[in-house]
Formats: structure tokens, C-alpha cells, sequence
């Protein structure tokens, strides 16, 4: 007497269902490692947040608008955002290059200046490298730009072609976000295992995403205190610090490149008072980066239930692969490999 045993009645997934798993587990690996290959990781993380948000705002907009409706109405909010800051960032910054602010002239007048309280504060070994004035420091510049036209041009392209993706990732994003709302047919198989490892994608970017505002509101606090208290206390009245911290809170979501934006824009405001200021702000600064590290490791790995050291140990591997690109996507791709095993009750 033959007896036939059911493997789903004892929890042992069919062969063919493995298959599928796994076929699904290599494609979807090989996209997100293509991402980086391909330099797309503006357009996934664009996508993703767009997909993220729509799908966070809708459920409390459903109540008054039934249906889709909701999300119709959250990608027309957003579409109009986009289009309006991209219209107003271009409108400001022909504002700008009219105006006496952006005229470089101005500029080398406003410069010129610095450069003499630099000489009387810096030493004598650092002050010889200094310009003389406004002229030597045009020469410089136009120098420069002469030995850089072909770095500038290519700079130039690359940022075009990050403005092109993070609006084709957007635009994505709102397109998904959309087709989830409509009645879904019957997938197939492998269909159907795509869709799910492509839920716990946005899953993971969902959990990254409310990590990193955390990371931000410490950064920004910690950035406030110091431009807000430390420095007037001392008699140091650093022009637009207010604005400086709001900019540190927006760009701070940005991992990793939002904090070195930041850093920047606080160093060159700094040194419009004097290189001392700039100086000690760029060593807090760069005592608060290092610190961002352990804060991300152990923030990001609360949400997604890894230890410090995991994400450490992933940022450093991504990094030294992929280099920027792979640090900043080292926690979302850990996030995901993360609840792929835990789905999987390998951990």
C-alpha cells in the first residue's frame, strides 16, 4: 500500500515553488546590484520615496476622497511641487547671476577683504600661498577654469543627467503607486514572487526613511546648538544661521551626501567671518559626521533589527565596492536582505 504525503500539510514548499523563490531572490539581486553598476540609484531612490510617500498619505485622504482618488490627488500635489521648486530654483538663480550678488566682480570685492584678515591671523608659512589681491585672485580663477574646462563639462553632464533620472524616478514611483490601486489580475508564479520582493523593497526604504529623519532632527540639533548658543556665546554672530540649521535638517535626509552639503555651506558662511570660525566649525562639523556613522548604525539597525556592527560592517563592504553610491544604499540593501531571511526563517 502506497502512501502519499502532502508537503504543504507539513510545511515543506514544493520544488517547483522553490524554484520560483529563487529565481526571483537572483533577478531581484541582480537589479538592485545593477542600480549601482549603472550609477540609476537617483531614479530607485526617487522612485521609492515618491512610492513611499504616496502610499503613507493616501490612507488618511480615502476617508474624504473614496477610491483612487486620494492617490490621484497626492501625485498631482507632488507633480506640482516638483514642477513649481524646479520652476522657482531656475526663476531664483537667473535672479541671482542679474543681480549685484551674483555679479563675480562683487564677489572679488567681497572676497578681497577675507583674504586680508586671513593674512593678519594665519600663519606666515600658510599666508604666502595667499593671493595678493583682486586681480592675482582673478588670474587664478580664470587659470582654473582653463585647466578644468573638460572636469567642469563633464560635471555639468553628470548633474543634467541626475536631474533627468531623479524626475524619471519619480515619475515611476507615482506610476506604481497608481497601478496598485487598479484591479490586479491573476500573476503567475514567478510574477507573483517578483511583486513580493518588490513589497519588501519598499518596505525596507519605508523603515530607512523614518530612520534617517530621526538621524537628521540629531544632526540638526546638534548643528543648532553650535551655531545657535555655542557660537554667540563666544561673540561670534555667523550670518544666516538660522537658515543654516533648516538647510542641515532638509539635506540631512540624504544620507551621508546631505551632511557633507551641509558641512560645506556652514564652512563658507564661517569664513566670511573669519578662517578661525571656519575652522573650529569645520572640526565640530567633522566630529558630528563621524559620529552620524555610529548614529546611523545604531538607529537604522533598531528599525530594522541589526546590530550596529552588521550595518557598519555593510556600509564599509558597499563602500569600498561601489564606493559613494554603495554607502549610501548600504542600509536599504541590508534592510532588504534582512527581511528576506527573516520571511525565509533562515534568522
Amino acid at each position: 500500500m502506497t502512501v502519499q504525503i502532502d508537503t504543504q500539510e507539513l510545511g515543506i514548499p514544493r520544488p517547483d515553488s522553490v524554484r520560483i523563490a529563487i529565481a526571483s531572490y537572483i533577478l531581484m539581486a541582480m537589479a538592485l546590484i545593477l542600480m549601482l553598476v549603472l550609477n540609476l540609484l537617483p531614479a530607485l531612490l526617487a522612485g521609492l520615496l515618491v512610492f513611499a510617500a504616496i502610499n503613507a498619505l493616501a490612507p488618511g485622504l480615502q476617508r474624504h476622497l473614496p477610491g483612487n482618488r486620494a492617490h490621484w490627488f497626492i501625485v498631482a500635489i507632488l507633480a506640482s511641487l516638483v514642477v513649481g521648486s524646479l520652476t522657482l530654483g531656475i526663476v531664483a538663480g537667473f535672479a541671482f547671476l542679474g543681480s549685484d550678488r551674483g555679479n563675480p566682480s562683487a564677489l572679488l570685492e567681497q572676497v578681497t577683504p577675507l583674504i586680508e584678515r586671513a593674512r593678519a591671523q594665519l600663519p606666515t608659512v600658510v599666508v604666502e600661498y595667499l593671493p595678493d589681491g583682486e586681480q592675482e585672485i582673478r588670474a587664478a580663477i580664470i587659470e582654473w577654469l582653463r585647466q578644468h574646462a573638460a572636469q567642469l563639462q563633464i560635471m555639468g553632464k553628470q548633474a543634467g543627467r541626475v536631474l533627468v533620472q531623479l524626475l524619471i524616478g519619480m515619475a515611476l514611483g507615482a506610476m506604481l503607486a497608481l497601478q496598485m490601486t487598479l484591479p490586479q489580475r491573476d500573476r503567475r508564479p514567478l510574477a507573483s514572487a517578483l511583486v513580493a520582493r518588490c513589497v519588501n523593497l519598499a518596505a525596507a526604504f519605508r523603515d530607512i526613511v523614518f530612520s534617517q529623519v530621526k538621524i537628521s532632527a540629531i544632526n540638526t540639533l546638534l548643528t543648532g546648538s553650535y551655531l545657535l548658543i555655542v557660537l554667540p556665546l563666544c561673540g561670534v554672530d555667523l550670518p544666516l544661521a538660522k537658515t543654516l540649521v533648516v538647510i542641515t535638517f532638509v539635506v540631512g535626509l540624504l544620507p551621508v551626501v546631505g551632511n557633507l552639503i551641509s558641512n560645506t555651506l556652514i564652512f563658507i558662511v564661517g569664513l566670511s567671518v573669519s578662517p578661525g570660525v571656519a575652522v573650529a566649525a569645520l572640526s565640530y562639523l567633522i566630529l558630528i559626521h563621524k559620529l552620524e556613522y555610529f548614529l546611523n548604525a545604531g538607529i537604522v539597525g533598531t528599525r530594522i533589527r541589526a546590530r550596529a556592527w552588521e550595518l557598519l560592517m555593510a556600509m564599509l563592504v558597499m563602500e569600498a565596492i561601489f564606493g559613494i553610491g554603495g554607502l549610501i544604499a548600504a542600509p536599504i540593501y541590508y534592510a532588504v536582505l534582512k527581511r528576506e531571511l527573516e520571511a525565509a526563517r533562515l534568522i
